[in-house]
């Protein structure tokens, strides 16, 4: 029994303030981030850079003349990676949505009366629709260890 309890305790702390579940994103699963890293590892092991340079003169190369600003991108991509879920320090440093829940002491915005109707919630909007709006509602009603068994929106 403790053990159930144990593992939906660790799955409820990466149920995120705003209602989205970290292991649904791809900053938290690390993954993109690691073939991002992997594959610029085998990119200057074979000195691909040489070979974009040559071939990017013939017809068929012509777009590896872009080469180090796709090196560059898969730099990028390797930085975002989150070390944790926002209830545990991890996510965007500066997170209104956090900042909300722990002025508030709330274990998520479920709990607040104005979730429905907060703006702070609309910075999710472009990258998520309403899912987060949905997960809300989802966990207000049933419960977050409930919430965790189901579907879990990440994209709407």
């Amino acid at each position: 029994m403790t053990n159930s309890v144990d593992k939906e305790n660790k799955k409820s702390i990466l149920v995120s303030y705003c209602g989205l579940y970290c292991p649904e994103c791809p900053l938290y699963l690390g993954k993109i981030s690691d073939m991002a890293r992997d594959l610029r590892k085998e990119l200057r092991n074979i000195q691909y850079d040489k070979f974009a340079k040559y071939i990017s003169k013939l017809s068929k190369g012509k777009k590896l003349e872009n080469f180090k600003e796709c090196y560059d991108v898969l730099g990028a991509m390797m930085v975002f990676r989150c070390e944790g879920g926002c209830r545990q320090g991890g996510g965007t440093d500066n997170c209104q949505i956090r900042q909300c829940n722990q002025d508030k002491n709330l274990e998520g915005c479920w709990q607040c009366t104005k979730y429905e109707h907060c703006k702070k919630l609309d910075a999710l909007n472009a990258l998520h629709g309403n899912s987060h709006r949905k997960n809300l509602k989802n966990i207000k009603k049933h419960g977050i260890n409930e919430f965790i068994k189901g579907n879990k929106g990440w994209y709407s």
